[in-house]
């Protein structure tokens, strides 16, 4: 295992889903709903799902798309979906 990525990938991920809208769902329902455990075994689970999906997906890009292209498109797509939201109404 590459622990310096794994590290990476951790620290990243942890803090671009601090304060998201997700764990602020992930608040709210398990406030509502008094139930922690099966808000947080959902919510891993959701993030362990999308997480697979992205991951397993990026390495099957990569087979077709240079690195270059795939940060360049990613960028570009949110740059775009940045647009949409902000013109929105």
């Amino acid at each position: 295992m590459d622990w310096k990525l794994f590290l990476t990938v951790f620290v990243t991920v942890f803090l671009a889903e601090l304060g998201d809208k997700t764990q602020l769902a992930t608040l709210v329902f398990a406030a509502q709903s008094g139930r922690v455990w099966a808000v947080f075994l959902g919510s891993a689970l959701a993030l362990i799902t999308s997480s697979f999906m992205g991951a397993f997906l990026g390495a099957y890009i990569s087979g077709y798309l240079s690195p270059k292209w795939i940060r360049l498109i990613g960028g570009s797509l949110f740059i775009v979906i940045g647009l949409f939201m902000v013109f929105k109404q």
